[in-house]
Parts: C-alpha cells; sequence; structure tokens
C-alpha cells in the first residue's frame, strides 16, 4: 500500500513538473524557516539567481530593504494560517534592479511550507510612476498658472480702477462737443465693463480650481447688447453692418462671463480683419441641428487658409495673420471658455472671402 502510494505522488509530480517548471508566473515553495524549498525557472530569471543561489539565502534578504518590515508582517499571518491575497512588494534582483511583485500565498501548517504564485507588474508600477509624476507636474504647472492669472488680474484691476477715479472728476457739463462727450461715455463705459470683467473672474480664481463654473439662462439678444456696448464706438467708426439672427433659438445654458468673452473677441477678430475694399458685414445667426445648439459668427473679412492654419489656429500666442495688434490670445480664449464646459468651436475661413466660428453648445 505504501509502495503504490509513493508510486502514484512521483507519478503525480511527474505530471505536474511541466507546469510548475516552465510557468510564466513566478512559482515557488517556500518553509515556514524562512527559505525557498523549490523555485522554478521564472523566479531565476527574474531575480536573476541560480536555483541553488536562491535555496541557500534568506527570503528575507531578497525583499527590499524598505518592505522588509511591511513583508514581515505579512509573513506573520501565513505562518498562523492566514492566506495573502494580491500582497505587492519589491524585491532586489542579483544586478541591482527592483522588481515589483504581486503575490497569492497559503499555508500549509501540517508541512510547514508555503505555496506562493507571483507576477512581476514593475511595467505597471512604472506606468504609475510616470503617471503620478506627470500629474504632479500638471497640477504644479496649474497651479502656478492659476496664481499668474490671479496676480495679472489683481495688478490691472488697480489702473482700471484709477481710471474709473479720474473719470469720475471730469465735470461732463463743461463737455459742449458731443462727439466729444460720447466719447468720453464710451471710454467711462468701456472701463466699468472691464472692471466689472476683471471682478468676476478674480472672484472666480479665488473660489479655487475644483469650483464649479457658474452657468445660467442667457438672453443672446440681451449678451450681444452687452458684449458691443464696449466696443459699440468702433463698430459704428468701421461702419460694421452687424445682422442678428435668434430665431432658431434665443436663450442657451451658459456661463455668461465666458460668453460674453467669447463674444466680444469674435466680434473684435471680424472688425480688425475686415476686407478694405468693402463694408464689414458680421452676422451672429443660432441653429439647431440634430437637437444640438449652435451659433454661427460669419464675417465677409480678408479671410485665411483654415485648411492650411487647422488646429494650430486656437492655440496660445498662434496668429494666422501678420497684424502688429495680434498677440494670439483671443481665439484661446474663446477655445479655452467653449471646452471648458464641454463645448466645441471649429472654424471655416477663405482668403479673400470671409471666416465662420460656429459655436456648439453643450447640454447644461
Amino acid at each position: 500500500m505504501s509502495s503504490s502510494h509513493s508510486s502514484n505522488q512521483s507519478e503525480g509530480e511527474h505530471s505536474l513538473f511541466p507546469f510548475f517548471e516552465f510557468s510564466p508566473d513566478l512559482l515557488c515553495i517556500a518553509g515556514f524557516d524562512g527559505f525557498f524549498k523549490r523555485v522554478n525557472r521564472a523566479v531565476c530569471r527574474v531575480l536573476g539567481y541560480s536555483e541553488e543561489e536562491l535555496m541557500k539565502r534568506p527570503i528575507r534578504e531578497l525583499v527590499h530593504p524598505e518592505d522588509r518590515e511591511l513583508t514581515a508582517r505579512h509573513r506573520d499571518g501565513l505562518l498562523q494560517g492566514r492566506p495573502l491575497l494580491n500582497f505587492e512588494n519589491r524585491y532586489v534582483s542579483s544586478g541591482g534592479e527592483v522588481i515589483w511583485l504581486s503575490w497569492n500565498s497559503i499555508p500549509v501548517p501540517e508541512s510547514e511550507l508555503i505555496y506562493a504564485v507571483a507576477k512581476n507588474i514593475s511595467h505597471i508600477k512604472a506606468r504609475e510612476e510616470d503617471r503620478n509624476r506627470l500629474l504632479s507636474e500638471l497640477t504644479e504647472a496649474n497651479e502656478k498658472s492659476k496664481l499668474m492669472n490671479y496676480r495679472t488680474a489683481h495688478d490691472i484691476r488697480s489702473p482700471v480702477a484709477g481710471v474709473l477715479s479720474a473719470l469720475s472728476l471730469i465735470n461732463t457739463s463743461t463737455i459742449s462737443d458731443p462727439e466729444t462727450l460720447e466719447i468720453f461715455r464710451m471710454v467711462e463705459r468701456s472701463a466699468e465693463d472691464l472692471k466689472r470683467m476683471l471682478d468676476r473672474y478674480v472672484e472666480d480664481l479665488q473660489k479655487g480650481q475644483n469650483a464649479e463654473i457658474g452657468v445660467e439662462l442667457i438672453d443672446l439678444a440681451e449678451l450681444t447688447q452687452s458684449a458691443t456696448q464696449p466696443i459699440d464706438f468702433l463698430l459704428r467708426d468701421s461702419d460694421v453692418r452687424l445682422e442678428l439672427d435668434f430665431s432658431a433659438y434665443d436663450q442657451v445654458v451658459f456661463n455668461r462671463t465666458y460668453l460674453e468673452s467669447i463674444f466680444q473677441n469674435l466680434l473684435s477678430n471680424s472688425i480688425k480683419y475686415a476686407h478694405p475694399e468693402r463694408r464689414c458685414r458680421i452676422s451672429i445667426r443660432s441653429r439647431i441641428q440634430e437637437g444640438r445648439k449652435f451659433i454661427d459668427f460669419s464675417d465677409n473679412g480678408i479671410g485665411f487658409d483654415s485648411a492650411k492654419v487647422g488646429e494650430h489656429l486656437f492655440g496660445l500666442n498662434k496668429r494666422h495673420h501678420e497684424h502688429s495688434d495680434s498677440k494670439g490670445v483671443g481665439l484661446y480664449l474663446v477655445y479655452h471658455h467653449m471646452t471648458t464646459l464641454g463645448g466645441f468651436v471649429s472654424v471655416d475661413s477663405e482668403v479673400d472671402v470671409g471666416t465662420r466660428f460656429t459655436l456648439e453648445f453643450p447640454d447644461l
């Protein structure tokens, strides 16, 4: 009976040998004494030691020094008969390379053995480290950008407040020329609008980057009037023909400050790049297509080759015209404001024909 059992056991070990030896996972049998009793080829390959070398060294010496205490605590649990699942620790190879392993181990107290299988997860940890590093760099860059934006807006508010104070000291009753008075009122309104926008901007920055951007139902005609007010003199001086058509829909849910900035930047762009040989015409039209809301900004200006400019059009400090007043910021802000709330902006332009910007609004 004993001879038959020994024979069956030997045959069983022989049949399982290929599975153990050639498994891509790290398979091992360890004793309660802290030494390997058997390891497969994967263990030798990953750690860079021969089987004989691994048998002679305490397992603890192979573990990364910073992980030895944690590993010892989990090993104590194994010695008390508790299985170990998805435990991650670091080993150090013969060449000094740090190897991340994920372990599943089962203790057999009767024979004082631990059967374990491990996977090499070093590549996963490397990706996680890269991701965390990039996230940290992005967070730091975002904080610096946020601080710079806050400082810029805060610093600009002071001279704007100074302009308003100076304007308040002027006695308008002494201005007899109607055109001069109109220019004065225009400057005053522009300064007030700028201060209001800066106040909102600083307030948004003070709320923090995790604060939700507020949205509201906006009347498009009223917003257009508000957006054109600071540049009203420019519109009239450039003899702009402004055509509005909000018959498809006349209200949209969005952030008011963002949308007003978008309108002002696109209007200013159309005036700046008006065709010198024809009257500037700007059309703002709402439309609904496949249940989605769009606004088309069209003009008959000098245009540009949109196919050539492509995706670079909305980049910061990117310019598509050689214009002394062009800083490459306005269209970047248009893109930023739209995409921040889940919208989209596209452009179609042709040289000497004009430009059309299309705003696609999210369902807020």
